[in-house]
């Protein structure tokens, strides 16, 4: 700066000094929008380009020449500040005035060519020494600046920021292990658009995108916040809101990770209710959908219990659709992996979750139905969840046919049902006679066999040297087994000779030729209900021999679910 300069900034101070302390007639009113300023047109033309230019143009039939500015950025604040560098009195550079201050002194062209140390050398030599070199400052600045577009971006204000924001969490994502740090939090406070450029930058200059996860989720519980997507019900929000939250949650998805395990499963499930409660996009929640059925192994049931909303015109409580399309990609997932052993804990999952859903009375019968055949055979142990959900299905459902229950009924394997599931079975009248007796021949068939394999078991074991008072015992207790099991025969043997009684009576057809089993008159008539004493006695017995329980999946439902009763 030439010391001719200095002197003519050092006059000009003194003479605006001087003007505003004296009472001096304004000459100049420049209206913000509502608020009008009465200025000294001296003071102010000296260093404001712009005005210098509109007061030229102004009329001079009047003393007083009239500036309306109805689009000034940052408003009536931003422009006292700028009027206040012009009179020369002191007020404060922080981070919550320097992003309008900088616009404000790029509309009024306050440049060096007007005044030495103008406005717009001043707010840069802030910006550039405080600001753009802490990531905290760099965030309030950006914050700020988007209330003050276009001018922000033409002044460089945005992009500086958020390359300035990039550049120190990538440092800081290097230097410690903990890549997501306090600056997430930071973040959170952004407009959506600018945020995703902030992402977008970070991952521009090295920052891993897998380890956007933990940022996104902050930030979606930020902005996502006050929907109510956990309960059966109409919008309360306002169409304004609404849209607002639906781009949030779009962009959100559109910058998850690709990486599976890069998000909470509980995660997903949630943007996916918003999802459905907002109406995104079909590509939206097929994506989530898809990310949900990859990392289906680590679902809860609390996970899978999505409202049905009535506004999409079902009245159903759970969206079972959207299910069933999970449990498809991860199905899809697995074939395309070439896996050919589906996780037995999925299959109890899944049979968790038919059993809560049967006791919607407004569940269809083709759609539970539907959804329990895209469970595959191999991923259940035993089939004990099955006949859970069939049974409280049926509970809820007494109404069906018997054509129905029949369908209902073959998505069991009754011959993997365990002793405490025929047990029940047997003596279960909401199942088809037909279920019944089938229940009741792999019942018999499977005491066959391990009574074979009992008497072969004893006949190698007598030859070897066994102490007196165990091989005693041992027969003791097969013998008490063979004669519970000639009982049972004898049970078997009356169910026969009381169908044949019904034949006669009432001309009852039997349906023969079943695919079920090879038992013909005993295929179609409940046993009656004190054989369930001799059932669960031979079972008792039997574990003695052959002890084994259910098989436990990594999902317990809670005490607190709903159960069948008998």
């Amino acid at each position: 700066m030439s010391a001719k300069q200095e002197l003519m900034s050092l006059a000009m101070k003194r003479t605006s000094e001087w003007i505003s302390s004296q009472e001096i007639p304004c000459d100049i009113a420049v209206h913000i929008g509502e608020t009008s300023f009465s200025l000294h047109k001296f003071t102010v033309v000296s260093k404001c380009g712009f005005l210098k230019k509109l007061a030229s143009e102004t009329s001079n039939d009047s003393n007083i020449a009239v500036i309306k500015i109805p689009d000034f950025p940052g408003g009536a604040e931003a422009f006292e500040l700028a009027t206040k560098f012009c009179y020369g009195i002191n007020f404060e550079m922080n981070t919550e005035n320097i992003a309008m201050l900088r616009c404000a002194a790029e509309y009024l062209e306050m440049t060096e060519e007007h005044s030495v140390s103008n406005l717009v050398e001043t707010t840069e030599v802030y910006l550039n020494e405080v600001i753009l070199k802490s990531l905290s400052n760099s965030v309030k600045a950006l914050r700020k600046s988007e209330c003050l577009l276009p001018m922000a971006e033409r002044v460089k204000l945005v992009s500086r920021c958020i390359d300035s924001i990039s550049y120190v969490t990538c440092q800081e994502s290097q230097s410690k292990e903990d890549i997501v740090d306090w600056w997430a939090e930071d973040l959170a406070v952004l407009r959506i658009d600018m945020f995703q450029r902030v992402l977008i930058a970070m991952m521009a200059r090295g920052f891993q995108r897998y380890a956007l996860g933990p940022v996104l989720m902050l930030y979606a519980q930020n902005a996502l916040r006050g929907l109510e997507i956990f309960g059966n019900g109409t919008k309360k929000t306002e169409a304004e809101q609404e849209h607002e939250k639906r781009v949030i949650l779009e962009t959100i998805v559109s910058l998850l990770p690709r990486e599976r395990n890069a998000v909470s499963v509980s995660f997903l499930s949630m943007l996916l209710r918003a999802a459905i409660y907002l109406e995104t996009t079909v590509a939206c929640r097929f994506d989530l959908e898809k990310r949900m059925g990859l990392q289906l192994r680590q679902v809860v049931l609390d996970d899978l219990l999505i409202p049905s909303y009535s506004f999409n015109g079902d009245n159903t409580m759970f969206d079972v659709d959207t299910v069933q399309r999970i449990l498809m990609n991860y199905l899809e997932f697995e074939v395309e992996g070439n896996s050919i052993s589906f996780a037995t804990d999925i299959g109890e999952l899944m049979m968790t979750y038919l059993a809560e859903i049967a006791s919607d009375r407004n569940i269809n019968l083709t759609k539970f139905i539907g959804l329990a055949e895209c469970i595959p055979e191999q991923s259940r142990i035993t089939e004990d969840g099955m006949y859970r959900a069939i049974d409280i299905y049926l509970k809820v459902h007494p109404n069906i046919s018997e054509m129905e229950k029949k369908k209902l009924c073959s998505l069991m394997n009754c011959k993997k049902l365990s002793q405490e599931a025929c047990a029940h079975a047997a003596q279960n009248e909401r199942l088809p006679i037909k279920t019944v007796v089938q229940v009741l021949y792999n019942e018999q068939q499977s005491l066959r066999q391990v009574l074979s394999d009992s008497d072969s078991s004893a006949a190698a074991t007598s030859s070897e040297t066994l102490y007196p008072f165990k091989l005693s015992s041992y027969n003791n207790e097969l013998s008490i087994l063979n004669r519970e099991n000639q009982e049972l025969k004898l049970e078997l043997l009356k169910v026969k000779m009381k169908v044949n009684e019904l034949e006669k009576d009432k001309d009852y057809e039997v349906m023969s030729g079943s695919d079920w089993s090879p038992v013909t008159t005993a295929s179609v008539v409940k046993p009656p209900l004190p054989r369930k004493s001799i059932i669960s006695s031979v079972s008792r017995k039997l574990g003695k021999l052959n002890p084994f329980g259910l098989t436990q999946g990594r999902i317990k439902p809670p005490k607190d679910r709903r159960h069948s009763i008998s």
